[in-house]
């Protein structure tokens, strides 16, 4: 399992969290390259389809990060994206697939750090789930 690289997908908030991803960048902070943004006007149109297709498409793991609770652009976006996370935490173990393989956060505009440290804190957890087994066994 030595040689196993996940692949995240990240659907991010477009005023927050993917700002603080430029930042990481930017400013060459170390983050894994195994992290692919989805950049979303914000986290409440995050469909929970879009995150059971990532999983079962090839995504290791799906991090769902937007702004802050009270923060958000769009008013309630993040208060409509912690409920679907919420019932998506009871459905994903019916597919097979561990409820921490899917991760809410949330980032400021400011906090490319935080945005680095949350997706290397990510991706070595998932390193040690290894990959999903049920994709195996489930066709698309």
């Amino acid at each position: 399992m030595d040689d196993f690289e996940p692949t995240i997908v990240a659907f991010v908030c477009n005023w927050c969290t993917y700002t603080a991803a430029d930042l990481a960048g930017t400013s060459r902070m170390i983050q894994s390259p195994n992290v692919r943004l989805v950049r979303m006007m914000c986290t409440g149109m995050v469909d929970p389809k879009y995150v059971i297709k990532a999983l079962l498409s090839g995504a290791d793991a799906v991090l769902i990060s937007g702004c802050h609770p009270g923060d958000c652009h769009y008013i309630n976006g993040n208060y409509k994206a912690r409920r679907r996370v919420k019932l998506l935490k009871e459905i994903l173990p019916r597919l097979g697939i561990e409820e921490d393989r899917l991760l809410l956060t949330w980032v400021g505009a400011s906090e490319g750090n935080e945005f680095a440290a949350t997706v290397n804190g990510l991706v070595a957890r998932i390193k040690e789930l290894g990959p999903i087994e049920a994709r195996r066994t489930l066709v698309v």
